[in-house]
């Protein structure tokens, strides 16, 4: 390949997005820029009220809120560059830019993989082991957990973002896609990706696959449990101690699966146009899951309903 053809650092990239739609770009930038803000704040008054509150201060409520920082992080590298996009007629983003936006986007979902299941053991030993439960989930033990999804997501994103990034890309250099999503940069790379199939589809062993299983398996052991119970009220009670974290994932993994489930490699013949389903369930992914998060952990826990209302009512009286 001629080197004249490639795509060097300083020439960046051309995001796509809904050019071809250009009807589209003013209702999802509305849409979007709305959905965004319902995620900072949503996510940022979880936050608050697992540092504020007293009542919080346990290991469920320290994972939500690692998992409320991890989705305020993951929307706001990809969201104002979506934003951008619609308004502006050249959507440009540097070589170096696009990068960081992959790394962060990538960092974020695979430590929110990690970071669910952590969260499923943690139910798993508050229903089946509740006698063990201060010993097993002391804050010696829930701390390090939250720390080493962070540093697994950290490491494999590294490790992506490294081997995408070293790829040569020649010709055109159209992303078609919102953001410098993964797969749609490798369909740019004029180079073997065979390395970078294998890594990512290992890494969807480890960051998708071991942790499905894992929270699969907490699930049957607390269904199990829950259905021991003698009482109806007692059994609703277990139940509710757990709905919200399943709902979340259920949501999570149902979309990442259908979206990373199978790397795509380069195709040969070589083709522009991606189906715009893909790129919409892309978008679900990095915007709505985020904003569903702190709604059904709000819609589906008392506690955290009883926090969120005494922190509105001190600030109303503090006025």
């Amino acid at each position: 390949m001629d080197r004249s053809n490639r795509t060097t650092p300083m020439m960046g990239f051309i995001l796509l997005g809904l050019s071809a739609q250009p009807k589209l770009e003013k209702t999802f930038f509305v849409l979007i820029l709305l959905m965004y803000l319902v995620i900072l704040l949503g996510n940022g008054v979880l936050i608050l009220v697992t540092i504020l509150d007293s009542r919080l201060h346990k290991p469920m409520y320290f994972f939500l809120g690692n998992l409320s920082f991890l989705d305020i992080c993951y929307t706001t590298s990809s969201v104002p560059l979506i934003l951008d996009s619609f308004l502006t007629p050249r959507k440009t983003i540097s070589f170096s830019a696009c990068a960081v936006q992959m790394f962060l986007s990538f960092a974020m979902g695979a430590t929110e993989c990690v970071l669910l299941s952590m969260m499923a053991f943690d139910r798993y030993v508050a229903i089946c082991n509740p006698l063990r439960y201060p010993v097993v989930m002391s804050k010696a033990a829930y701390v390090p957990m939250a720390a080493s999804s962070w540093a697994a997501g950290i490491t494999n994103s590294v490790v992506q973002t490294s081997q995408a990034m070293r790829l040569p890309f020649c010709g055109d250099n159209v992303i078609n896609h919102f953001s410098c999503e993964i797969l749609a940069v490798l369909k740019l790379a004029c180079a073997d990706i065979s390395i970078n199939v294998i890594s990512m589809a290992a890494a969807n062993v480890i960051f998708l696959g071991i942790p499905v299983l894992f929270i699969s398996f907490s699930y049957v052991f607390i269904i199990a449990t829950i259905l021991r119970i003698p009482s109806a009220e007692g059994r609703k009670k277990a139940f509710s101690t757990c709905s919200a974290h399943l709902t979340v994932v259920v949501v999570f993994y149902g979309t990442i699966l259908f979206m990373y489930g199978k790397p795509k490699s380069k195709n040969p013949q070589g083709t522009d146009k991606e189906d715009l389903s893909d790129q919409l369930t892309s978008l679900f992914y990095g915007v709505v899951t985020p904003m569903l998060n702190p709604i059904i952990y709000s819609l589906r826990n008392k506690d955290v309903q009883a926090a969120v209302r005494n922190l509105v009512s001190q600030k109303h009286f503090t006025q």
